[in-house]
């Protein structure tokens, strides 16, 4: 039996590649036949070349389908970003889930002002407050979670306020329109140790992630000298301040 050779030939601008094979005639002088053959395994049948990218390979720049809205991350503003609040990132319930690029975005502490009232009766001593944060801006925003306050001015604040941990509303981030307020409930006394006196507080804006921070230290008044132990507690952000103060004022 003659033997059958083959051999492979790209066609110039052919996307593919086709093989020729001769065959030698058994008598002398006999022409060669040559005819085309499909590409055999040894070769590999995906072995041609495309300008698109594979299935498997990476793609090139532009070459990848739209993401669905929520499948790369949030698009809102990184936690710790200093004037603006939020991180960006998914967070934890009560003021901290939603990460996403359909999320509303953190609020940024320019365009918040923070107020505090007192709420306790004439007379009595003053540990019950409301911390109030109203949206000064033109766009609607979310707060997360609660606030970090801290005792005193940023430069010798003293230790962070603990929460209520069962005042999380659950409901997700507090987003407020133009105008729109939240609340936190804060009491000063708990503990009769380790008193400090005040009429200011620091506050930073919770970022999207649970105990990130979400904005440089934002220095709050308060109505009058107030002072503080180590049961001083604070509640999570809500729309409904009978909510907050519903956790101080049996205290």
């Amino acid at each position: 039996m003659n033997a059958v050779v083959c051999k492979n030939r790209k066609t110039p601008r052919s996307p593919k590649g086709w093989r020729s094979c001769a065959a030698g005639a058994a008598a002398i002088g006999a022409l060669l036949a040559s005819t085309a053959c499909e590409p055999g395994e040894a070769d590999g049948a995906g072995s041609t070349t495309s300008d698109r990218p594979s299935a498997t390979g990476p793609a090139k720049p532009g070459a990848t389908a739209s993401a669905t809205p929520g499948s790369t991350g949030s698009a809102t503003p990184s936690g710790g970003s200093g004037a603006t609040g939020g991180d960006s990132t998914g967070g934890a319930t009560g003021g901290g889930s939603g990460g996403g690029s359909g999320a509303v975005p953190a609020c940024a502490a320019a365009d918040l002002t923070f107020g505090t009232t007192l709420e306790d009766g004439k007379g009595e001593v003053p540990k019950h407050l409301l911390i109030t944060v109203t949206n000064a801006g033109d766009k609607t925003c979310s707060v997360f979670h609660y606030p970090h306050l801290f005792l005193g001015e940023y430069a010798e604040a003293r230790y962070p306020i603990d929460v209520y941990e069962d005042s999380d509303p659950k409901a997700g981030p507090v987003t407020l329109a133009p105008g729109d307020e939240a609340y936190a409930a804060l009491l000063a006394s708990g503990v009769p140790m380790d008193q400090y006196e005040t009429n200011t507080i620091t506050l930073l804006l919770h970022g999207r992630e649970l105990g990130s921070d979400g904005s440089k230290p934002i220095g709050v008044d308060l109505p009058r000298t107030v002072a503080f132990d180590d049961g001083a507690r604070v509640t999570y952000w809500t729309t409904a301040s009978g909510y907050a103060l519903d956790f101080i004022m049996s205290s």
